[in-house]
Order: C-alpha cells, then structure tokens, then sequence
C-alpha cells in the first residue's frame, strides 16, 4: 500500500504530510551526495557523514514514533494513530541505512564487520537496538498481527522500547564532550514518553497538570544526567553544574529544551480541549433552542399549513 493511502485506499492528507516529512531528510542528503553546491556538500569524509545523519535522523524518527501514542490520548486526536507504523517503519529504515553505510566504510567484509560489532561496546549496542527494530518492521503487518494474536504481538512490540535506549545508548558512547547535547535531550524526552505511557491511567482523557509535573520530572532528570556526565568527565562539581542551568551564562541547557518542549506539547493540548469544550457548548445552546424560530407572539413556533388542525 502507498504510505499516502488510508486502509480503505483513499488519499489520507495527514499520511501525505507526514512522509514527505519523513522523507526530506533522506532526498536532503541524497541532494548533499549528488550535487553538493547549494545543499553542501558532505565535507573530507562523504560517507562518515552520512553514516551520521542517516543515524542521528534514525534515532529522532524513533522517538516521533514512540510518542505517537501518548500524544495521540494527550491531544485527543485518533487519527494519529494511524501514522504509528509509517513512522516506525521511517525509523527502522533510516537506521537500516546507518548500518549499511557503516558496512561499506568496511569494504563490505562481514568478517571485519563482525569483529568490530563483538569487540566495540558501542557497535554491539547499537547493533542489538537495530536487530529488535528490524524484528519489529517484519511484524508490523496486519498478516503478523493475526498470526501472531493481538496480545503476544503488543507484547513483543514492547521490544521498542528497549531499542530505543539502545539507540540513545549507542549514540552518547560515540560523542564528544561537546556533542552530548542532542542525545540527552533524547534520553529527557523519551523519560517523559514512558512516564506519560506507564504512569498516566490508560483509559480517559490525560489530565493537563498531571502532564505538566511529569515534564518537570524529565526536565530535572536531564538535568541530574548532564551533572553527571560533566562530572564524570571533567570532574566539575555536580552542584556548580546544576546551578548552571538555572543561570542564563551557560546558554540553553538540555534541561530547558526538554522542559520547553514537554510544556508546549502539553498547552497546545490544553487548547485543543478548550476548543473543543467551547464548540460542545456552543452546540448545546444551539440545540437547546433550535428547530423553527418562534413567533413574535407568545414565543410558539409558527408550524406549517399542512400541520394545522389535526394535521390536515
């Protein structure tokens, strides 16, 4: 099926949208490969470049997928849920292609690829999240899902979760003291992911304060976690680094995104639903007085000619 189409086969604008969206990223980079000058072209190391981005894209997409769910019961909007496989499925592939490119940087040698995966931490991490995604696309299909049963196929779906750790995992043994930023941010917003899946009531409607404490908690854990990644490296004490994002001299900290973040999602939900309440009231002051307007007389509503006098 086209990823633009809806189950029925009709045209869906909203699964359009979102892989176009999916999609620009990968026609951006292919553009950087194939033309360079106004795209940029992929520096010294073309293929090391690409090996990143097709990661870094990777593991963001996962992220988007992991929250469809929680945003779709957070903004009440159902239809969301019909993007969770597309967007899975966009992750899977992107991360698929971060490993193939790091297999041609190895002339292709499946002994040398599998060296580097047992004797690298980080390549065995990251190699583990891709198996359990790449289990997960071959069983995203209605086909498996009948075969498999609804209950045992969410069970073993819950493998994403993992790999997105992983994933995240993979990523921040690779960086820099200077490139920690991104996967932390990624860790904080995949906090407040699981805690809006695991600690809110599934059933109903999400409440907005609620919402808004469990952003504070992942804000505060990014927090903690960038205390400790400083310390650990720099030996900086943890409260000096602490107080750091409270002051503005350290720039946006990776607190703060996660925190600003979090929070609009929240109030753009929060408007949702006043809009929606707005609208529900409007219609019920409308239905409370609709039908045919009444008289000028005595406020009764003029009935038509053929019902007057029993009916006639």
């Amino acid at each position: 099926m086209f990823p633009w189409l809806d189950r029925k086969g009709r045209f869906s604008w909203l699964r359009a949208a979102t892989f176009a969206a999916l999609a620009a990223p990968a026609a951006v980079l292919l553009g950087r490969a194939a033309l360079g000058g106004p795209l940029g072209d992929l520096g010294a190391d073309p293929v090391e470049e690409l090996i990143d981005e097709t990661g870094t894209w990777g593991i963001r997409i996962l992220i988007l997928a992991l929250a469809v769910s929680p945003l779709r019961r957070l903004l009440d909007w159902p239809q969301l849920a019909t993007l969770r496989r597309l967007v899975g499925l966009a992750a899977f592939f992107y991360l698929l292609a971060h490993f193939l490119l790091y297999a041609s940087s190895q002339a292709l040698d499946p002994l040398k690829i599998a060296g580097e995966i047992v004797a690298r931490v980080y390549l065995t991490i990251g190699f583990a999240a891709l198996l359990a995604l790449g289990l997960l696309a071959a069983t995203s299909t209605d086909a498996m899902i009948k075969r498999l049963g609804g209950a045992r196929w969410r069970q073993l779906h819950r493998l994403v979760y993992l790999a997105a750790i992983l994933a995240i995992l993979h990523a921040w043994m690779q960086t820099r003291l200077q490139d920690y930023v991104e996967p932390l941010i990624e860790a904080g917003l995949l906090a407040w992911l699981y805690a809006l899946r695991w600690l809110v009531p599934r059933r109903g409607v999400v409440g907005i304060g609620r919402t808004l404490l469990l952003s504070a908690g992942a804000a505060l854990l990014t927090a903690l976690g960038e205390a400790l990644y400083i310390h650990l490296w720099l030996g900086a004490p943890l409260q000096a680094v602490l107080a750091a994002n409270l002051e503005g001299d350290a720039g946006l900290r990776p607190a703060w995104v996660v925190l600003g973040a979090t929070a609009a999602l929240t109030a753009a939900a929060g408007a949702r639903r006043l809009s929606r309440e707005d609208g529900s009231r409007s219609r019920g002051r409308r239905g409370a007085g609709g039908g045919l307007p009444p008289t000028a007389a005595g406020g009764r509503r003029e009935l038509p000619a053929g019902c007057r006098a029993g009916g006639r």
